[in-house]
């Protein structure tokens, strides 16, 4: 007898889409709020500009994912918290301009849809965006076996914020005598997953469920530590006036970020001794048997995220938040823009 072919028995479950749907949508609607002019399952997501409030807007957008960072995840069988990474993760780096996020949009691709697996990407996405203040107005979950494994699974996020245009921060306002102020990170973040899994459970054949030596806390607790949003707390100094740049500290680290927003004829050097390098970065580091700048280039070691301004302004931001000074800027003739002191 001749089979009679069907999507489902292709590897793609329309009802398990339309039930993943089913459950996502009271937990996206809370994210909504009177900008908000449509539904979960429109084919577009409507967002009203409140033109009252913004007089000379500039929309400020980013997209990225969360890395082999899921891979972690996967083996934890924990998957709230990778949602929350990558919102957060992209919060940081429009903000780095001094944009104030808007709405967001997410895409799950997966090898087969599980349900509940879904709602807990999904709720982690909300819980973010409601932390950040913005809506979660739309998004896309694709089921591709044969692109995907079975347990596979991708994440990727739009974001788009908005900032006045007198207020864009961009770095140009840096000048000789500035000051760099270090937020401290939550770990790892979102970044430098393929060498830290490479070291945890290929060199040293550890187990997620294994402790760090030393602490009381698993291998696959460090690695999934939310990547922190930096915006609540530095949202009311985001100002030129204020802030002369900002760097959110991802892939290449410390040296690859700030060096993005550094003017010509200027160098920060940091002084790498001014905060303690977190325990997990320190072990990486000996046991991993991993040269100490290629640390700098593949990790944040602590740091999650720079300002730079003048002193005034950052001893009163020191103040009231949990930054730390960090580094100067000085002339330089030379095309180094940043220098990092041991």
């Amino acid at each position: 007898m001749t089979e009679i072919l069907s999507y489902k028995n292709s590897g793609v479950n329309i009802d398990a889409g339309e039930k993943a749907v089913t459950k996502i949508k009271p937990i996206v609607r809370k994210t909504f709020n009177k900008n908000v002019l449509t539904e979960i399952g429109s084919f577009g997501g409507l967002y009203e500009l409140d033109l009252e409030k913004w007089k000379k807007p500039i929309l400020v957008s980013s997209a990225d994912g969360v890395g082999t960072k899921l891979i972690v995840a996967n083996m934890v069988g924990r998957f709230n918290t990778v949602g929350q990474d990558l919102v957060n993760h992209c919060v940081n780096d429009i903000f780095v301009q001094g944009a104030h996020p808007q709405y967001f949009l997410d895409y799950i691709g997966v090898g087969k849809l599980n349900p509940e697996i879904i709602e807990s990407l999904i709720s982690g996405f909300a819980k973010a965006c409601i932390e950040n203040e913005m809506a979660l107005i739309g998004g896309e979950m694709a089921e591709m076996p044969g692109i995907y494994s079975e347990d596979d699974f991708d994440l990727a996020g739009t974001i788009v914020g908005l900032v006045e245009k007198d207020n864009v921060i961009t770095g140009q306002d840096i000048r000789e005598g500035d000051v760099v102020v270090g937020f401290p990170s939550t770990g790892l973040h979102t970044n430098g997953y393929s060498l830290a899994r490479k070291i945890f459970f290929e060199k040293l054949k550890m187990k997620v469920s294994d402790n760090l030596p030393g602490g009381n806390i698993t291998i696959g607790d460090i690695l999934l530590s939310v990547h922190r949003s930096y915006y609540q707390e530095l949202k009311k100094w985001a100002k030129p006036e204020f802030i002369h740049g900002m760097a959110h500290i991802t892939g290449g680290g410390i040296p690859g970020n700030l060096k993005r927003v550094m003017p010509e004829n200027l160098i920060a050097k940091i002084d790498c001794t001014k905060w303690e390098i977190p325990p997990v970065f320190q072990f990486m580091e000996k046991e991993g048997g991993v040269n100490k700048y290629e640390m700098f280039r593949a990790f944040n070691m602590g740091i999650g995220f720079i300002i730079v301004t003048d002193l005034h302004s950052a001893n009163e931001i020191i103040q009231a938040t949990d930054g730390i000074l960090i580094g100067k800027i000085e002339f330089t003739e030379k095309r180094e823009k940043v220098f990092l002191e041991f």
